[in-house]
């Protein structure tokens, strides 16, 4: 019996990476994000550390949004997983949101790696959505 591993892929630089996870994704706008929300059952999953939002400010919480810190997201998002969260499905739509959308594109392509294929993020991050005058809560930066 052979064992073979595949190589894994490599990039020239985290520019690359990210523009290769951008190319599996379709990515929304915020406003876009809290019509999905509304509508479409989503859930918003904001990957920021705690000192970001206590800092910046946070997604209305009458929103169906989860905190979930970027460190442990695959766990809590792969149905196959003993920390999996209850709303953990390969079915349901995540769209993830960090500080300005660089994190959460990264996030969302790994969450797709998983098999959780409708997971995407927000262009502009958290700071988008306060922009486009989406619902918050907190601090303002």
């Amino acid at each position: 019996m052979t064992i073979t591993f595949e190589t894994p892929m490599t990039y020239d630089g985290i520019d690359a990476m990210l523009a290769d996870a951008r190319t599996r994704l379709d990515r929304i706008s915020a406003r876009a994000a809290f019509q999905e929300l509304i509508a479409l059952d989503a859930l918003l999953v904001d990957i920021r550390p705690a000192a970001q939002r206590a800092v910046e400010g946070e997604v209305a919480p009458w929103l169906p949004v989860l905190v979930v810190e970027r460190n442990v997201l695959e766990w809590r998002f792969d149905p196959r997983s003993d920390a999996r969260l209850p709303e953990a499905s390969y079915e349901r739509r995540v769209v993830v949101l960090c500080q300005e959308g660089y994190t959460s594109s990264l996030a969302a392509e790994s969450l797709r790696r998983l098999g959780v294929d409708r997971a995407t993020d927000v262009v502009g991050g958290f700071a988008a959505w306060r922009e486009a005058g989406m619902p918050v809560a907190g601090a303002a930066a």
